[in-house]
């Protein structure tokens, strides 16, 4: 009766109890079984009273630190001390350094696997992160004289493509000089932008990153 009073601590728990087991055992590799046994006495159905499946446990588990990110991202976005494409390179850096990251990459979905996960990547890039906070910046960055672009609405989507799909090693699986190599060259599409915003330090952390995943999947 507890849980159906306090539907949102149910939540909670579950979310809570699900995001320890995927950074201890990896997505792939826990079960409900596995969440239901660290629930305390909740049963199977109030799981699925509030979840459809795995997936979506992951996908509400996701979004809990999407929401962290975003708040960052708008932290930064709205900063009065740096230029568009300052605020670039913070973002870039901020993104790679964020703890979060580690726990992400220890969890390792299999995108492959769960094309859903993947598409919503896709939108939440395309849809929200690129119009909310990286396009802003480049109008900014426009109108200071920091970025020059004819098109900074694909200008933002670009750059988050190429960011959050192509360079993540969750994805296409890419070994530590796969993404030597896709950040060398992102690092050159940047400066032919007039973006020299990519630096040794972010390198060594993208490869870290990789390390963590190649470790967990």
């Amino acid at each position: 009766m507890a849980r159906n009073k306090h539907p949102e601590e149910t939540v909670n728990l579950i979310l809570d109890v699900a995001y320890r087991l995927f950074m201890e055992k990896g997505y792939e590799h826990t079960s409900i079984q596995d969440i239901i046994s660290q629930l305390g006495g909740l049963s199977k159905g109030a799981i699925y009273h509030h979840f459809k499946s795995k997936e979506d446990i992951l996908f509400a588990v996701t979004d809990r630190i999407t929401g962290e990110s975003n708040q960052m991202l708008a932290d930064i976005r709205d900063r009065r001390d740096l230029n568009g494409r300052e605020k670039l390179k913070a973002i870039f850096k901020e993104s790679l350094n964020r703890p979060e990251q580690n726990d992400i990459f220890t969890a390792a979905p299999d995108f492959n696997n769960n094309p859903k996960l993947l598409f919503s990547l896709l939108h939440d890039t395309i849809e929200e992160a690129a119009p909310d906070y990286i396009l802003p910046i480049i109008k900014q960055g426009i109108a200071d004289g920091s970025i020059e672009t004819d098109y900074p609405e694909q200008l933002a989507e670009l750059i988050l493509l190429a960011a959050n799909v192509w360079m993540n090693p969750m994805i296409f699986d890419n070994t530590k000089e796969e993404s030597y190599r896709k950040y060398m060259v992102f690092g050159q599409m940047m400066r032919g932008f007039g973006l020299d915003i990519m630096d040794e330090e972010m390198l060594t952390r993208l490869q870290e990153l990789t390390d963590i995943y190649h470790k967990n999947k």
